[in-house]
């Protein structure tokens, strides 16, 4: 099995080494290939399938694949006791193939081969344990990003009217507005943006690799991705942009605060996805798509090594995600300890880490050109959350004294930890000054004053000391706070949305149901047919059962008068 993954693993690294080498020769050359084959011409409405290798997609790709790559190779290590090994790795390649299949078709009816093979594969990774929690997790996330394929299909028949569905080139129309609206649906659906983001905790039911790749490069990012790609359509509504940022800054202001009641290891960091996807779509609604793509390739790189960190933690302390259940693991595991640190050091826009250029940029064109205080005060009050729950989750799990029982595995010395670990260390660390000062186009600096730049930082910096602060001089507080159940159940269930995104649907959809059983088939139905025609019948031979007792003698009678005239007629 170890050789099966090892030998995919291979496979990918090349195909990204390959993509990057791609990546770099059109960036250095500024070039733009699109590839095209005809099929048939209905109505002035070319249906071609096309292939647009670009700067972004290639080194999107090559992301994908060199992430892919690890998780892989990671698998092997996190389920080397599943019979079924080979058959996972085999979705999980069906899943990075959809994904490329996004990123590099342009044309909107080829584009649902990616858009739709992502919802599917995830949701038969989701339900791969194949348990009631899985089977719940799976159906909302795939029911949820139907939503969004709905969109899509309606985008696509709106299209028509324009003569062309390539996205790089959409025309001008009157139904313009129509196709940006039903577009930025279906990306915050797939990316899970309020009020569609009640999916993204519960897809935790997958493996944790798949959560690794699913949260850090694939299914999250592609409504990101796809409004990148739509990015010089969009931006031409005013629309577009307010609602995006609306939703955008409720969503990371969310994540943050769900994240800080939340007890579930993996959850938490999946909240903490959620928060940087905010952050994605709040560039691009500020009009920073460069920035909202730099932001993509940086966070890709430390969330999958702070899902393999985490889940190396899961597998070694028997599959426990109880955040409680952790403690002094520094001393145990001091190479995965390492990684969490790095991760979450990025995650929080730490200096010089991957996810302080593109982060840190971001805030401060928030700064520069925001229309409201309020935004400006929410996406602040989300950089404070995260560096809380980064420094919650280090605190907890990593410096506390041990919660667990002793009885358990620490041994990390496997190659399948190792070398993921350390590649995506390598890139957490170095990776967002090697795509700022290599690859990126230098960036609009904002004007503002020296004190106002230091805003971000010091916000990072206050909410990580406020948080160990309430962990250990002032845990007695903490405890405190958490005791208000109405508040934590608001917390936790992500405002409400939890219960709203699934009972509210389902109450409409089963009392319809039971209305139409109730009248139809337990009703008309059951009288027109299994009860109704017994009675009639039963009522039917009350009538005639009176008449059947004196049967033969009326026989004998009718026969004689039937016959007698008979008789003297032919004698």
């Amino acid at each position: 099995m170890f050789r099966y993954s090892t030998h995919f693993s291979i496979i990918l690294f090349l195909s990204s080494v390959l993509m990057m080498t791609v990546a770099l020769i059109l960036y250095s050359k500024n070039t733009t290939l699109l590839l095209f084959w005809p099929f048939f011409n209905p109505f002035c409405s070319s249906l071609n399938f096309n292939i647009l290798l670009d700067p972004v997609g290639t080194l999107f790709s090559a992301a994908v694949l060199f992430i892919s790559s690890s998780v892989i190779l990671f698998s092997s290590f996190y389920m080397a006791e599943d019979i079924f090994l080979k058959r996972f790795i085999l979705m999980v390649i069906l899943f990075i193939l959809s994904m490329n299949f996004l990123i590099f078709i342009p044309h909107m009816m080829a584009l649902l081969l990616g858009w739709d093979g992502l919802g599917l594969v995830s949701f038969v990774l989701v339900i791969y344990y194949q348990n009631p929690k899985s089977l719940a997790g799976g159906m909302l996330t795939a029911l949820t990003n139907r939503i969004g394929d709905v969109m899509i299909l309606l985008s696509i028949s709106f299209m028509i009217n324009c003569g062309d569905w390539l996205i790089i080139n959409q025309p001008i129309s009157i139904f313009s507005g129509l196709i940006i609206i039903l577009v930025l649906i279906a990306a915050m659906t797939k990316s899970a943006q309020l009020p569609f983001s009640s999916w993204l905790p519960a897809a935790m039911a997958a493996p944790t690799p798949v959560s690794a790749l699913v949260h850090s490069s694939t299914l999250v990012t592609a409504g990101v991705f796809l409004l990148i790609r739509f990015s010089p359509f969009l931006l031409m509504s005013q629309y577009f942009t307010t609602c995006l940022l609306i939703c955008s800054v409720a969503t990371l202001t969310m994540a943050g605060m769900a994240a800080m009641a939340e007890s579930d290891l993996k959850k938490i960091i999946a909240l903490s996805t959620l928060s940087q996807l905010g952050v994605m779509m709040m560039s691009i609604a500020l009009g920073l798509v460069n920035l909202a793509f730099f932001h993509l390739l940086t966070h890709a790189m430390f969330k999958a090594l702070l899902f393999m960190g985490a889940g190396t933690c899961l597998h070694l302390f028997s599959h426990t995600q109880d955040l409680r259940s952790f403690g002094n693991l520094a001393p145990q595991l001091p190479f995965v300890t390492t990684a969490i640190l790095i991760s979450n050091l990025a995650l929080s826009g730490f200096p010089f880490m991957a996810g302080f250029y593109s982060k840190d940029l971001i805030l401060e064109h928030m700064l520069m050109s925001s229309p409201s205080f309020f935004l400006i005060f929410m996406a602040l009050g989300a950089t404070l959350l995260t560096a809380a729950y980064s420094m919650r989750l280090s605190t907890t799990a990593l410096w506390s004294p041990m919660l667990t029982s002793p009885h358990h595995t620490t041994t990390e010395n496997f190659p399948s930890v190792i070398f993921p670990l350390l590649a995506l260390s390598t890139f957490a660390v170095t990776g967002g000054a090697l795509f700022n000062w290599l690859l990126m186009p230098a960036p609009t600096q904002p004007l503002i004053t020296s004190m106002i730049k230091l805003i971000p930082l010091l916000v990072t910096i206050w909410g990580a000391f406020v948080t160990w602060a309430f962990n250990t001089l002032l845990s007695s507080i903490k405890n405190t706070l958490l005791q208000l159940p109405l508040m934590i159940n608001w917390l936790t269930s992500m405002w409400f949305f939890t219960p709203v995104s699934t009972q509210p649907p389902t109450y409409i959809f089963l009392s319809f149901t039971k209305k139409v059983t109730a009248n139809l088939d337990q009703g008309w139905l059951e009288l027109l047919g299994p009860q109704g025609l017994p009675k009639l019948t039963m009522n039917w031979l009350k009538v005639v059962q009176p008449w059947t007792k004196n049967i033969p003698p009326l026989l004998v009678l009718l026969s004689v008068f039937f016959f007698l005239p008979l008789f003297f007629i032919f004698s």
